[in-house]
């Protein structure tokens, strides 16, 4: 939901009495998707995908809703949505919109708009529970079924301009989040009362108010930690299969009971959507100015930051810029400490992000990935002194045809308070 109607948006009859608006994505730019991931399915001799989770269907339809599209290499989308479905209409003039009160009646449409079933079906193997992947197994017998993922998650990787926008857009919404949070941060507020007040001021601003999306089972999406002194230098080990680097050493998810004190580091590290895309940034925060020491590994963490910008450009792969953030990380003195102490440090300095929080590439050792214009990431170097104190930044920038540009609006710098 968002806050400001724009030509592409349209009132829902859920959010009218609010005055709030929904997104509705452009139809070329529905139809564009679409087009590049059917020539993907061609070359791989896919004849159909059949699309059920939220976020692709929103990719490929613009569909808000509980919905479920077949999406043929030849011919129109088909959008079958449940009788007790309260909305009537796509968000796509060239989409076949069907009401149905059986999961049994889609092969039969298909069959009759298409003109036949698919010999090889794509299904979202990545995401599909297995309950739920014998179901359509069995609408489809005869069909052979096949991980129709990789394609979708190939084309979400590149941005378009209109993408870019909605990006900005919400990352507008989070610098105005925290600029608020210097404003109110005062010592004796605990870390939760703190992320609360953060939270309360992004949903007033537009801030969607579902939890930010993580397409890993095993990955739950939590927007918003405060971790202050001590809180952000605890150590334990947590899986991080989203990543694909084992576990991770990560600070504790969400903000703790402690009271804020003057003159020690507070990481902000939020994430937030808005228009269905995500921003995922950290701050540093401090009420008065920081020991020289903290101060160092703050400022340690914004190099780390922008010497890895400094090698952003086509064609570069993930794994050089993870290389060259630890060697930054070396040349600074901080090579025991940078991304957890030893015995319990993570591989990975970064995430693709766009519809959900994490996607890929990951930024991380071994991956050879290469970097292409419109790929976004959010970058996130950390610091971490065990038991003491955790220092980093993250910012969401997108490659372009030389370079990057930063996505992020907040200034690249510790804030004091």
């Amino acid at each position: 939901m968002i806050l400001y109607g724009e030509p592409g948006e349209r009132d829902v009859p859920e959010a009218a009495s609010k005055g709030m608006k929904t997104l509705t994505v452009p139809e070329k730019e529905l139809a564009d998707r679409r087009e590049r991931l059917r020539k993907e399915l061609l070359e791989k001799g896919i004849d159909g995908l059949l699309v059920v989770q939220e976020v692709d269907l929103f990719y490929l339809t613009g569909a808000h809703h509980p919905s479920l599209c077949y999406l043929p290499t030849e011919g129109e989308p088909l959008l079958f949505f449940n009788d007790s479905c309260s909305s009537k209409r796509a968000h796509s003039d060239t989409i076949h919109v069907f009401r149905i009160a059986s999961l049994d009646e889609i092969p039969g449409v298909i069959r009759d708009v298409c003109g036949g079933l698919p010999r090889t079906l794509g299904l979202e193997f990545d995401v599909l529970p297995v309950t739920d992947f014998n179901l359509y197994r069995a609408l489809f017998p005869d069909q052979e079924c096949v991980d129709g993922s990789p394609f979708i998650l190939k084309g979400r990787r590149i941005k378009s301009a209109w993408e870019l926008a909605q990006m900005e857009r919400t990352a507008e919404l989070t610098r105005r989040t925290f600029d608020y949070g210097r404003s109110i941060l005062k010592p004796g507020l605990s870390e939760m009362e703190f992320a609360c007040m953060l939270e309360s001021f992004a949903r007033i601003q537009g801030r969607e108010t579902r939890s930010v999306r993580v397409r890993d089972y095993q990955t739950e999406g939590y927007p918003g930690h405060v971790l202050s002194g001590e809180s952000g230098g605890k150590v334990g080990l947590l899986d991080s299969p989203a990543s694909g680097q084992g576990t991770s050493p990560a600070f504790p998810c969400g903000a703790g009971p402690r009271k804020i004190r003057a003159n020690e580091p507070v990481m902000v590290d939020f994430g937030f959507g808005l228009n269905s895309y995500h921003m995922d940034e950290t701050r540093m925060f401090s009420i008065g100015p920081l020991p020289d020491e903290i101060l160092k590994a703050c400022e340690a963490a914004i190099a780390i930051h922008d010497a890895v910008l400094s090698r952003v450009k086509p064609g570069v792969t993930v794994d050089e810029l993870f290389k060259h953030s630890v060697a930054s990380a070396e040349r600074l003195g901080y090579a025991e400490q940078y991304l957890g102490p030893p015995g319990h440090k993570v591989s990975f300095v970064g995430h693709g992000i766009g519809l959900e929080l994490i996607e890929g590439p990951i930024i991380a050792k071994g991956k050879k990935d290469r970097l292409h214009p419109g790929m976004t990431f959010a970058l996130e170097p950390k610091i971490v002194f065990e038991d003491a104190f955790i220092a980093g930044v993250e910012s969401v920038f997108v490659v372009t045809d030389t370079g990057y540009l930063l996505i992020s609006r907040l200034p690249v710098e510790v804030f004091i308070c």
